[in-house]
């Protein structure tokens, strides 16, 4: 079984309990930062315009806000993790507010893997989580990195398991 860790791994080993080790931990792709980073540049031109054509040097208090809100998404997605256990998924994100939505993998009744035209080409996909019983704390990951090995690992951690285990 390959696993995945990543630089965050200190960040993550504290919400394990004690006998679990961590099989899988990943970022969401970078191209969840796609977004703020195309608002920041457009802002950038937008400003240099609007200074060239006006002279309202206060114009630029709009990109600097641009520019923090990119710097605030770069920061949240380095603390925010996909971690799977031998015996859960968790979901930790938030910068100020902390949150970790776990969902046992006894619950995982069914695992669906998407893939835009753009997750293809830039190298992310989507996964669709499905649970037995009550809503569990997320139902679906995306942009997730090199999304076909994450699947197959996952998938032999939720299903491997259960299909080895005698009836």
């Amino acid at each position: 079984m390959m696993v995945f860790r990543d630089a965050g791994s200190r960040t993550v080993d504290r919400y394990l309990m004690n006998y679990e080790g961590h099989v899988i931990a990943v970022r969401q792709h970078p191209a969840v930062l796609l977004l703020p980073v195309a608002a920041a540049f457009l802002t950038l031109v937008l400003c240099t315009a609007v200074n060239a054509i006006t002279g309202f040097v206060w114009i630029w208090f709009v990109w600097i806000a641009a520019l923090g809100y990119l710097l605030w998404k770069v920061f949240a997605w380095s603390i925010q993790f996909f971690l799977v256990t031998e015996h859960r998924l968790m979901m930790i994100t938030g910068v100020l507010n902390r949150q970790v939505a776990m969902m046992p993998l006894a619950k995982v009744t069914d695992i669906r893997f998407d893939r835009s035209v753009l997750g293809r080409t830039l190298g992310y996909g989507e996964f669709l989580i499905e649970s037995a019983g009550q809503n569990q704390g997320f139902d679906h990951v995306t942009f997730m990195p090199y999304p076909e090995q994450l699947y197959l690992e996952v998938s032999s951690l939720v299903f491997g398991a259960r299909d080895a285990a005698p009836d």
